[in-house]
């Protein structure tokens, strides 16, 4: 889901969305992005899934702190929102749910064999959700949605897995 293929273009946040940060001052150069998913079924229907950036950092640990940043803004009662950061190439450095003022980072996967078993528990998930709303539980599959995104967010690129569960470490 974060790894897409296309182009992450600097935007506005959505219209009930206030960035805690100046978008004047966003440079394009600067090396790591963070995204927010952009999972609205318009969204995806228009071809505007990409995810939509709301900052641009130097280093890592600036762009963690600008997602914790951007949790403490949120509403104590707002649902999780899918953060992720991209380097300029677009490979996925760290991704995380933001919620009550916190972020949950996912812990990358180690090797490719855990990578597929994310894969495959992923999208056991997304088959559980297509039942769930074909049943009409529209929460459930909302729920089983979610968590496979979230297994999504451990699939970092393999050339950041290390330095990403180094930087875990060293926010802990």
């Amino acid at each position: 889901m974060f790894d897409l293929p296309l182009p992450v273009h600097p935007t506005t946040g959505p219209r009930d969305f206030t960035s805690p940060f100046p978008s004047g001052d966003a440079d394009p150069h600067l090396p790591f992005a963070l995204t927010l998913s952009r999972r609205a079924p318009a969204d995806l229907m228009s071809g505007r899934a990409a995810p939509l950036v709301l900052a641009r950092f130097a280093t890592l640990a600036e762009a963690m702190q600008g997602a914790i940043d951007h949790a403490e803004g949120l509403a104590t009662d707002a649902k999780p929102q899918l953060l992720a950061i991209l380097d300029s190439d677009e490979r996925l450095v760290l991704a995380g749910a933001a919620s009550d003022h916190a972020v949950a980072w996912c812990h990358p996967v180690t090797s490719a064999a855990e990578a597929r078993g994310v894969v495959t528990e992923a999208s056991h998930l997304r088959a559980q959700a297509g039942r769930a709303s074909a049943w009409g539980e529209p929460d459930l599959a909302q729920r089983l949605r979610h968590r496979a995104d979230l297994l999504d967010g451990r699939l970092v690129d393999p050339l950041w897995r290390a330095f990403a569960v180094r930087a875990l470490q060293v926010a802990a």
